[in-house]
């Protein structure tokens, strides 16, 4: 048995770069952001899925589950965390390692580093340290316990909930501070396209993939 396995959130809007699937923009020739997000989180858990809506066949490449949201509505991505939990459960993993799959630098130890943050209830969340000090937290990153789904879908579809912080405060999440590291933040996310010729810079200069 699995007792970990990752779920890459893919299943934003993409608003800000003119809609469409920012996971699959190339961060170096050849190599998109999803590629480099499901190499890290393969290196750190067993199974792997990506939560994305739409037509799977898209990421047939990456031969794994494809999970779509269930609760109507854009629900963001406590949805996809609902997604993945679902389908943890199907084979009895305990717990979910949640990414985004628009942050290509996420820390390699961040299984570890929340797994050993984890609060009364086995979840924790994900935070980081810019290079003023100032805490800021990273709550698409996530450790989250399967035992949790049923309350996260009452949530979700009886509550109205759609802030992560919200819900996992209610649950005393414990919280994973990763700092930044020559110049990097590990959460970097690409929003925008100037966001994403950043990462791209950053890629090809500092071979970080």
């Amino acid at each position: 048995m699995t007792d970990i396995v990752g779920v890459v959130l893919a299943g934003g809007l993409a608003t800000r770069m003119g809609g469409g699937d920012k996971c699959l923009k190339e961060l170096v020739a050849g190599v998109t952001l999803l590629d480099v997000v499901m190499g890290r989180l393969k290196r750190q858990v067993g199974e792997v899925a990506i939560n994305a809506n739409g037509e799977p066949s898209r990421f047939a490449k990456f031969d794994c589950p494809v999970l779509a949201d269930d609760v109507k509505g854009y629900a963001g991505p406590l949805a996809g965390v609902l997604a993945g939990l679902e389908w943890a459960a199907d084979f009895g993993a305990t717990h979910v390692l949640s990414v985004a799959g628009d942050t290509p630098f996420f820390p390699d130890n961040l299984n570890v580093e929340l797994s050993a943050a984890k609060g009364v209830s086995g979840l924790s969340i994900a935070a980081s340290h810019d290079e003023d000090g100032k805490l800021w937290r990273q709550p698409t990153f996530g450790l989250w316990p399967v035992a949790l789904k049923d309350d996260l879908r009452h949530a979700l579809c009886v509550d109205g909930v759609r802030k992560i912080v919200i819900w996992t405060q209610k649950h005393q999440a414990g919280q994973a501070v990763f700092s930044t590291e020559n110049g990097i933040d590990p959460f970097f996310n690409v929003n925008t396209p100037d966001d994403l010729a950043a990462a791209q810079k950053i890629a090809s200069e500092r071979g970080l993939l």
